[in-house]
């Protein structure tokens, strides 16, 4: 199954050589799982011709807001309006999570209740997850048809699933705690609470369950489904 990466921002530079870019996170996230994978920047108005380049999409974090202009956000939003129509399955994880929810009539801002970073504990169907954060945007109004199928007391539409066509989530399941420290480092001074680095520094080395976002993306990928029939292709 091949699995088209819409890369939606970039690691900073200081971390890039060691730690990788958003692309190289996912593809060791889902090592081994039988996917091939193939990859469009689209924060660089890279984008595929066609939404049946890829069997499913998966979209990735960014530093920028999904309401904010950026030329690569409009034609991002057309073509995950016409991935879902053409029922080809999408995933978005943080900015991918927001960006989706945008495109099919849901809202996202910036949230006054502030930032989440690092460990945090999440109710998915009654299960505890405990996955890396980093944001400040959230989906405060889910689309027509979005069902939560994960949150917390902080992010009321922490994880959404759009029947077989969308799964989305807020956390960051492919962030290592060596990363979400290299964003302390590069990207909070002046920026995140000093309070919030302080709790975040305190739970690194908790494990997280970032096998279980694996598995459910994995599972969400290669669920049986009827043909496409190309109706939303380009």
């Amino acid at each position: 199954m091949r699995i088209g990466i819409l890369q939606c921002g970039q690691s900073p530079a200081q971390l890039k050589d060691g730690l990788g870019d958003y692309p190289d996170m996912f593809l060791r996230l889902l090592d081994g799982r039988g996917f091939e994978f193939r990859i469009w920047h689209v924060e660089a108005m890279e984008f595929p011709a066609d939404i049946h380049d890829a069997d499913g999409w998966l979209l990735t974090g960014s530093r920028h807001g999904a309401y904010e202009d950026h030329a690569f956000i409009p034609p991002l939003e057309d073509f995950i309006r016409r991935a879902y129509d053409g029922a080809v399955p999408m995933v978005g994880i943080c900015f991918g999570h927001q960006i989706i929810a945008q495109a099919l009539g849901g809202k996202v801002e910036k949230f006054a209740g502030g930032w989440a970073v690092g460990a945090q504990d999440y109710d998915f169907d009654g299960r505890n997850v405990r996955l890396n954060a980093w944001h400040q945007d959230q989906v405060v109004t889910r689309p027509e048809g979005a069902v939560p199928a994960g949150r917390n007391a902080f992010c009321e539409n922490a994880a959404l699933i759009y029947d077989d066509r969308a799964f989305t989530v807020q956390a960051h399941p492919e962030f290592e705690d060596a990363f979400v420290q290299g964003l302390m480092d590069t990207r909070a001074k002046g920026v995140v609470p000093q309070d919030l680095l302080d709790r975040a520094a305190a739970r690194m080395g908790e494990a997280k369950d970032t096998g279980l976002l694996a598995d459910r993306i994995e599972a969400f990928f290669k669920a049986p489904r009827a043909a496409q029939t190309g109706r939303g292709a380009a």
